[in-house]
């Protein structure tokens, strides 16, 4: 299996260097960016388990960025920034950001944080980065460009429709809590709940199953949650990035039975 792939925006050569020995030190995958679009032009062919971010880029401002790297996807950030405001810290934490590291820093401290944040997003079907999925012969998923290919028919996902399918499918086989669905797809500043859920997954069945009466792709465990269905990884699964969808919630974790909660 390949190791997850860690984006890293800087426009310090340094601190990239600094971050990128750090990083493949603990058999991550390292990508990079020196501006806030270049990052974002990225999102059309890979999709990084994570994301670190400087907030003083010359282009585009860090939550700026992580706002749209998280519209189609889910991808955790962890700010990497010599801003050390409380107020921005606060917003940081709360609006987009899975964790806050000021500079300077310890390089194995931030891999000992990238490697806690990913454990609580638990375990993924692979760590293959790509903008397409592909998980059978009628259907892949590009989370870059935001569609479904539906035996050959393309269907356009919503930035809601991407984000929950990029979960389900991230997790592939495992049972997800509608919690852990509701904390994760939407900010703290919708109000939506299990009813809209429902509404949402319906939409998704609408777009990607053969019969969407009898789904076979994303799968209901009664009383706890969703589950989309087992897929080979040997079909290069491939995921792309999004833009917003603020990590505003707790994070997901992969409880001993297999099944994401809340919280862990």
């Amino acid at each position: 299996m390949n190791s997850p792939t860690i984006l890293v925006v800087d426009d310090d050569p340094n601190i990239l260097k600094l971050v990128r020995s750090a990083l493949e030190a603990e058999d991550f995958e390292v990508s990079t960016a020196v501006t806030g679009q270049q990052a974002l032009n990225k999102l059309a062919k890979e999709l990084p388990a994570l994301a670190i971010v400087d907030l003083n880029l010359p282009d585009i401002h860090g939550f700026e960025v992580c706002r749209r790297l998280q519209q189609y996807a889910i991808i955790p950030v962890i700010m990497l920034t010599g801003v050390d405001s409380e107020d921005t810290k606060v917003e940081g934490i709360d609006r987009y950001a899975e964790d806050y590291i000021t500079k300077p820093f310890n390089p194995r401290e931030l891999a000992a944080r990238v490697r806690r944040v990913l454990r609580r997003f638990g375990d993924v079907q692979t760590n293959n980065s790509s903008a397409e999925v592909v998980i059978d012969a009628g259907l892949k998923v590009n989370f870059g460009q935001h569609w479904a290919e539906v035996r050959s028919t393309r269907q356009e996902l919503t930035p809601t429709e991407s984000k929950l399918l990029h979960m389900l499918i991230r997790h592939g086989g495992q049972v997800l809590t509608t919690d852990s669905l509701l904390a994760r797809v939407w900010s703290p500043d919708e109000e939506v709940y299990v009813e809209g859920l429902r509404v949402h997954i319906r939409r998704l069945r609408e777009k990607i199953e053969p019969d969407p009466g009898k789904p076979t792709y994303i799968l209901t465990e009664r009383g706890v949650g969703y589950r989309f269905k087992s897929f080979s990884t040997g079909q290069e699964l491939k995921v792309e990035p999004p833009a917003d969808g603020k990590n505003n919630k707790p994070a997901s974790g992969l409880s001993p039975s297999g099944i994401i909660t809340a919280n862990q």
